[in-house]
């Protein structure tokens, strides 16, 4: 494991409309974890425009105060964990597809709070319409994307798919494959 990897984070992360929230939301109440909701969803509806490049850094920065907050809130529990919908590789990687850079205070960010995993969601299940999301089209593609940065960065990793309790199912024997689980 590398030194900035935080053993008690497991991230839930991957492509617009795969399932993320519904999956995380359900493995912290099954196994009683913190849950750490997207830091983007809220923001975007509060600043009631369209999102330009500095609201990604003020959008990694709120997700790295919550995950950072939840941690806080685990630190004393042995078989407590932190389960978060998304972290700030989505912003890593949200920033380089629209804008091609990223800010590098996002990076330093990122590098202080890795995951022990990632959950990397498949979007095997249909698409919703939401209006906060961009790319219906491009969820296979944008997929690997997410599969090469996380690669990049040596960070562990499981691809859950399926639906419904069968992708519950998946991600909680890869919690136990990684020896998370208490």
């Amino acid at each position: 494991m590398r030194k900035s990897q935080r053993r008690d984070l497991i991230v839930i992360t991957g492509p617009e409309s795969s399932g993320k929230t519904n999956l995380g939301m359900r493995l912290a109440v099954d196994l009683n974890w913190e849950w750490v909701p997207e830091y983007a969803r809220d923001y975007l509806t509060r600043i009631g425009r369209p999102y330009v490049e500095s609201d990604l850094l003020e959008i990694a920065r709120g997700q790295y105060a919550l995950i950072e907050e939840a941690l806080e809130n685990v630190r004393t529990s042995s078989s407590k964990k932190v389960i978060a919908d998304t972290d700030l590789l989505t912003i890593v990687i949200w920033s380089m597809v629209k804008y091609r850079r990223v800010n590098p205070e996002i990076i330093e960010l990122y590098r202080s709070q890795l995951p022990a995993l990632y959950l990397l969601a498949y979007p095997d299940i249909p698409w919703e319409y939401d209006p906060l999301r961009e790319s219906p089209n491009d969820r296979l593609d944008l997929f690997e994307v997410y599969v090469e940065a996380i690669e990049s960065w040596g960070i562990p990793y499981e691809v859950i798919r399926g639906m419904g309790n069968y992708r519950v199912d998946r991600a909680i024997r890869s919690l136990a494959r990684h020896f998370l689980l208490p």
